[in-house]
């Protein structure tokens, strides 16, 4: 499993009934999570003192109890800086497991030593993005919402990279990547957080069963000849960490290099033990 351990702004407190107990920077918050199926002793005192708590509804969906919190407010990851606020089902705008991939991106970028293009679909508010920018890339970011986008691009200018190379687009990803290999456009790396359903901005369905793999394929045409990374994120049930190295590996298999998929999680302080968030799969050149 790879690891967020490095959080210094966010911590899961405990976790137990089907809620996890977080600490978003000074913030208390109290979200359902599915993986929690387990009754542990709530005996920290923070259970008892939530700044806003979401309540799942019987019927699917839910709502949010706020106590005391604001409507908006920041954390913070070494240099790069998000905007935080609570909105429909449970989010906050931010996973923070994916600070593992972020690491992992930023040392990738890094360590090449030569000037690298990312491609970052489904991008949502700019985790991922930020992290390669930060790292000197020059980003495309694709999402099929407007608010995302806008959102994404003010956490950029919260992290000082306002003015980085990073091209901000809403669009629906698979007619974004059909357009650039018409156009002859190549990235050197592709990151991709694909949801298991959703629409584009004209109303395009996306169902993650039948649309996953074409687009993978689709991607391989617009990689340059020398591609650096390519990583795939899923929160979706039936997509585990071994389909995701299949896929890769059968995509990826012409460029060499090597391919790796595990569970993405992070350390719940109260028990030490790691609460699983999802599956993330890594190709790289050594």
């Amino acid at each position: 499993m790879w690891i967020a351990d490095q959080w210094k702004d966010y911590e899961i407190i405990d976790c137990s009934e089907g809620e996890k107990l977080e600490r978003w920077c000074r913030y208390i918050l109290l979200r359902p999570d599915p993986q929690v199926i387990w009754n542990t002793p709530k005996s920290d005192k923070h259970w008892k003192k939530l700044n806003a708590h979401y309540h799942r509804s019987a019927k699917g969906g839910g709502e949010w109890e706020f106590f005391d919190l604001p409507q908006q407010w920041k954390i913070h990851y070494g240099a790069l800086t998000f905007h935080l606020k609570p909105f429909s089902f449970k989010h906050t705008g931010l996973f923070p497991e994916q600070a593992v991939n972020w690491d992992w991106i930023d040392a990738k970028i890094r360590r090449a030593n030569r000037p690298v293009k990312v491609l970052n679909l489904f991008a949502y508010t700019g985790g991922a993005t930020l992290a390669a920018a930060n790292a000197g890339a020059e980003v495309t970011h694709v999402d099929a919402s407007k608010g995302m986008v806008a959102w994404a691009k003010e956490n950029a200018a919260a992290s000082n990279l306002g003015g980085a190379p990073i091209r901000w687009l809403v669009d629906d990803c698979m007619k974004f990547v059909e357009r650039e290999i018409r156009r002859g456009k190549t990235y050197d790396a592709v990151i991709m957080d694909p949801p298991s359903y959703g629409r584009g901005p004209k109303g395009e369905i996306w169902k993650i069963e039948d649309a996953i793999f074409p687009l993978l394929i689709a991607c391989t045409k617009i990689l340059s000849r020398d591609p650096l990374f390519f990583l795939v994120n899923s929160y979706t049930t039936g997509l585990q960490p071994a389909v995701l190295a299949y896929m890769i590996e059968t995509i990826m298999k012409p460029y060499g290099g090597r391919t790796d998929a595990q569970e993405i999680g992070l350390p719940v302080s109260a028990s030490g033990l790691i609460l699983p968030c999802g599956a993330s799969g890594r190709w790289e050149k050594p």
